[in-house]
């Protein structure tokens, strides 16, 4: 397992490394705006599968994605009005939009689904990752299903002991409540608010960094 100290490095370089891994079909433990994360190619069924072992977690619960736009967004799903205006207020940023996929995407995150979960990280690194990876890349909390979410590194290596392993490449940023690493900064430590978007009206599905009722006033304003 390589480590990255993101600080050290800079962005340019790290992403460099990661991309390479990434495309290898490796598994990375990388940094975002509001926790660290598991990341893959999210359209590879081999990748994807590694981050479900890793995490122990239900297959059956569907892993959400990172991209670097909407634009990117729009080549795997459907993007309604209503997702344009949310994005536009409020990404990047710690949002998660459940989105209808589009006909052909089958695979990774996508496979035995019609929803796909995107987000746009307000993080610097992320999105010159996403931008230069060109895909999307799965988002999922770095932690054992059923566990709580540590904010350091090594604090996430000790409690994934064993499956650790599976990861070939970290990106250390330190602690990332006291980095907050988003600007304008967001709470920190919290994972994204998740608001579904596939049927007449949004539904949230998680309140995160992103209180419910700033989601209900952009909505209303837009009504």
């Amino acid at each position: 397992m390589e480590v990255l100290n993101l600080k050290k490095q800079g962005i340019t370089a790290c992403v460099k490394n990661v991309v390479k891994e990434l495309r290898s079909g490796g598994v990375i433990l990388y940094p975002t705006d509001t926790l660290y994360g598991l990341g893959a190619d999210a359209l590879s069924d081999k990748a994807v599968g590694k981050i479900y072992e890793l995490k122990g977690r239900d297959k059956r619960k569907p892993i959400h994605a990172i991209v670097a736009d909407i634009k990117m967004m729009e080549k795997y799903a459907e993007v309604p009005d209503m997702a344009r205006m949310l994005a536009k207020e409020f990404l990047p940023g710690p949002l998660t939009l459940i989105l209808k996929k589009k006909k052909g995407v089958k695979t990774g995150v996508a496979k035995g689904i019609s929803k796909i979960g995107f987000r746009v990280p307000n993080n610097p690194f992320c999105l010159a990752l996403a931008k230069k990876f060109g895909k999307p890349i799965t988002t999922t909390s770095a932690n054992r299903a059923g566990c709580k979410t540590e904010c350091t590194v090594k604090e996430i290596l000790e409690q994934l002991s064993g499956a650790e392993k599976k990861i070939g490449l970290v990106v250390d940023a330190g602690e990332l409540p006291k980095r907050r690493l988003q600007v304008p900064p967001q709470p920190a430590g919290q994972p994204s608010t998740v608001v579904d978007l596939t049927g007449t009206e949004p539904v949230i599905l998680r309140e995160g960094a992103i209180p419910v009722a700033d989601i209900w006033n952009a909505v209303r304003t837009e009504e």
